[in-house]
């Protein structure tokens, strides 16, 4: 078992990297870099940590690391877990990249395709009996409406498979 150093920068070079990293490419994804600092923390520890530890090992405010939390929560890659004799609450993130890269797509979906998808819906219809709109306008909608449409089905379908096949299939590329 490699236990997590009080801070940050007393981590080995790798792990420390790959906490740094993960927070800046979290805010290429849209991702607060705290929450995705605290992902990886989590991620790489052998052991659930708690809020003080998480706080102090990052340097970052105890307001903050619960507010991310609960963002984790959320996206349910981590999860809360009991330790014995210890009343606080402890974290720990799922391990399983998959698992993880499915849950992620699946709050991303929720919130973004599945918004966007209806409002192509309603579009689409709208623009069918609205004399302003060009065939051309029509057509470019429909198309932007199918593809989103099709993208969701094959999400559904991918989502559907193991991912040992999943792997498989994409390595099928090389």
């Amino acid at each position: 078992m490699t236990e997590i150093t009080n801070t940050i920068g007393e981590m080995p070079a790798a792990l420390q990297r790959f906490v740094l990293q993960w927070g800046d490419m979290g805010t290429q994804w849209g991702v607060n870099r705290t929450i995705a600092q605290i992902h990886a923390l989590l991620y790489i520890s052998e052991e659930p940590l708690n809020a003080e530890q998480i706080a102090d090992t990052l340097g970052i405010a105890r307001s903050n690391v619960s507010n991310s939390i609960k963002a984790l929560l959320g996206w349910k890659i981590i999860n809360r877990v009991p330790v014995p004799g210890d009343r606080r609450d402890h974290f720990s993130a799922e391990t399983d990249v998959w698992e993880v890269a499915f849950r992620i797509a699946a709050v991303r979906k929720e919130r973004e395709i599945d918004p966007a998808l209806e409002t192509l819906d309603a579009c689409v219809a709208e623009a069918e009996g609205d004399t302003r709109i060009s065939d051309v306008q029509r057509a470019r909608l429909a198309q932007m409406q199918d593809f989103t449409s099709t993208m969701d089905r094959w999400y559904g379908q991918k989502r559907k498979v193991p991912s040992a096949s999943l792997l498989r299939l994409i390595r099928m590329g090389d």
